[in-house]
């Protein structure tokens, strides 16, 4: 993402692309700098892409999630309108 970055492309695309929201891009960025001043040693290569994928798993999950608990959460309140005589 970052050679994106370096190649002209705009943080909303590159992330966009890769399936992240900005934020987290951020978050990642301030994790790695952290890492990286409290350790001086040489970086070890780390498996980007699997964290990446394991991670773009989790945001759909959760996205799935989320619509899951909105959808329960407007039925049980139709519910409750239709019980207290409001609908």
């Amino acid at each position: 993402m970052d050679a994106q970055l370096a190649n002209g492309v705009t943080l909303k695309d590159a992330v966009k692309t890769v399936g992240i929201s900005d934020q987290t891009y951020y978050q990642w960025k301030k994790a790695v700098k952290s890492e990286g001043a409290a350790v001086r040693k040489a970086p070890v290569p780390v498996p980007f892409t699997d964290d990446l994928a394991e991670f773009i798993q989790l945001e759909e999950e959760n996205q799935r999630l989320r619509k899951l608990l909105a959808e329960k959460l407007r039925t049980e309140n139709a519910e409750l309108r239709r019980r207290l005589g409001l609908k």
